[in-house]
């Protein structure tokens, strides 16, 4: 009886510890992640306020005299 507990520790071990396949779905995930936070990044740096203000603002720095 005291062996097949310890049997069953291991594989509840194994179990618990195996990972397998996990790395494959996080990189998944993280790779869509990226690429969503990428085209938000995207949309609001195209965006007609963000190009009109950094416009200004490069403007501003290039006609300033020092």
């Amino acid at each position: 009886m005291e062996r097949r507990i310890s049997e069953l520790t291991a594989r509840l071990a194994l179990l618990v510890m195996d990972d397998e396949g996990m790395s494959t779905a996080e990189y998944a995930i993280g790779t869509i992640a990226a690429a969503a936070f990428g085209a938000i990044l995207y949309s609001v740096v195209t965006g007609d306020s963000i190009v009109t203000a950094l416009t200004n603002i490069i403007d501003k720095a290039l006609n300033t005299s020092v």
